[in-house]
């Protein structure tokens, strides 16, 4: 039965790497005290592309579920980089999604899912996180998502 993070992850057949590099002059993670708020993260595919588009025009609710969840995996990383150890996270805090989508689409929510579901699975109930979705005009790079995070550590 797994018992760290990593060890979830890897059952559910996620490798984690290298948080990807962050795109302009910012850093991926800072550390204050027993918080680490993570830098947004996008939805990298383990080839590194981006899952791109809109929601309500280009993607369905579920290909952003799982975009929102390929953004949980970049915040889970940089969070491993600046730790070394998962199991050192005492929470998730506070997760904020952003969807990139039509001015007519409602269902952030759902989409933003796809990383709270893969937080709540790989750090049980220390993953149970207070959240806010909501609707972009647009995001850098025309991706799908992009996602952040407080975390308390040990």
């Amino acid at each position: 039965m797994p018992t760290t993070p990593e060890e979830k992850l890897k059952e559910m057949g996620i490798t984690l790497q290298k948080a990807g590099a962050p795109v302009a002059n910012y850093v991926n993670a800072v550390r204050t005290g027993k918080l680490i708020y993570t830098s947004g993260k996008g939805p990298n595919r383990p080839d590194g592309t981006l899952v791109t588009g809109k929601l309500g025009k280009d993607l369905t609710v579920h290909e952003g579920y799982e975009a929102a969840k390929l953004a949980a995996i970049q915040m889970i990383a940089a969070v491993k980089d600046e730790i070394g150890e998962l199991s050192k996270v005492k929470r998730i805090i506070k997760v904020l999604g952003m969807v990139n989508c039509t001015p007519d689409f409602g269902n952030q929510p759902e989409v933003i899912n796809g990383c709270s579901d893969l937080l709540v699975a790989a750090f049980g109930e220390k993953g149970r996180h207070a959240r806010s979705a909501v609707g972009m005009g647009a995001l850098p790079r025309n991706i799908a998502v992009e996602t952040e995070m407080i975390v308390e550590i040990e």
